[in-house]
């Protein structure tokens, strides 16, 4: 299984679990999450990437992949992608790096 069948089997699974609680806190967040990354002022592509900065310097790894994989949905290279994780690497500093490595192994894994 690579990286991305993992990550969606796992996601999936949680995601069914959250939705079944039917909690409304739960459902207006994950509605929030989804219309911040709509086209706006700042088109989908710059708020994923945006988003993989943010996931990077949080590091969230599952964060990571996910917008990785919607930034090239949207269009990105892997030039840009690399140019929105360097931000993250310079204002986190180091500690970005153990992500940054996973991030480039799910960014090969999809790019190939």
């Amino acid at each position: 299984m690579n990286i991305y069948e993992e990550f969606d089997k796992r996601r999936n699974a949680g995601n069914e679990r959250v939705f079944a609680q039917n909690d409304l806190v739960y459902n207006r967040f994950f509605n929030l999450d989804t219309n911040a990354y709509r086209e706006g002022a700042l088109n989908e592509k710059t708020k994923q990437l945006i988003g993989l900065s943010c996931s990077l310097m949080l590091r969230c790894n599952d964060c990571t992949i996910y917008h990785i994989r919607e930034a090239v949905n949207c269009g990105a290279t892997r030039e840009e992608i690399n140019e929105a994780m360097e931000i993250a690497l310079v204002i986190g500093g180091s500690i970005v790096v153990p992500h940054l490595r996973y991030a480039l192994e799910a960014l090969d894994e999809l790019l190939g």
